[in-house]
């Protein structure tokens, strides 16, 4: 393994340096605070891997007030306690029984590429993505739902149509989870769906009674 793992590169060495110099010295006591107390975030996020979803920023969240998993899509498979391994249902069993938040928000966002890659893949386009060997397409098959309620959408409202299922569909999976459904009928947690407008800036949240995106 030695001769393929290497130092981290030095721009990403230089600005940790920064950090440190800056940030962290400035604010010691709360970053020891934050590792003598432990973590007690009020919220979990399930959020695309994308690098423009920066959701700490458009909360202006501080550290310590999300519990953020990220994934392709911002996808939350059905309860399925097969004994398989599960990195979303098990981020969201540590939230939901271990950290107790009070609200769990699953975060779309416009120009997904993971929604492309499902829309792709669904319509014919991407036959890579339907081998059994594609952890991506495997893990995006988790939203064919989704297409199959859009797909006779007009083709320029498709994807971001596509892109909000995605956020319904996690919260209805979310819903099969006992743990989650307990916590959210006895009033301990509530759940939320979001869709971020990167361009434009914009949150728009779903409405479960008129079951459209509102903004907010």
């Amino acid at each position: 393994m030695k001769e393929h793992v290497r130092p981290l590169p030095s721009y990403l060495a230089n600005r940790y340096h920064g950090w440190r110099a800056t940030t962290y010295t400035e604010n010691r006591p709360w970053y020891r605070r934050l590792a003598d107390a432990g973590q007690h975030p009020r919220a979990m996020v399930i959020s695309c891997c994308d690098s423009r979803v920066h959701v700490t920023s458009i909360f202006g969240a501080d550290e310590g007030e999300f519990f953020i998993h990220r994934n392709i899509a911002n996808l939350v498979p059905p309860y399925n306690p097969d004994g398989d391994h599960h990195g979303t249902s098990a981020a969201i069993e540590y939230a939901v029984r271990n950290l107790k938040v009070a609200h769990v928000i699953v975060l779309g966002h416009s120009q997904c590429g993971g929604v492309a890659g499902c829309h792709a893949m669904c319509s014919g386009h991407a036959p890579e993505l339907d081998e059994k060997t594609s952890f991506v397409g495997t893990w995006l098959d988790l939203l064919r739902p989704g297409f199959e309620r859009v797909k006779e959408t007009p083709e320029a409202e498709r994807i971001t149509a596509l892109e909000r299922e995605a956020v319904v569909i996690s919260l209805e999976n979310l819903l099969t989870f006992p743990f989650v459904r307990a916590a959210v009928e006895a009033g301990d947690m509530s759940l939320h769906g979001l869709w971020n407008d990167i361009g434009e800036g914009m949150l728009w949240q779903f409405n479960p009674d008129s079951k459209i995106f509102e903004p907010i």
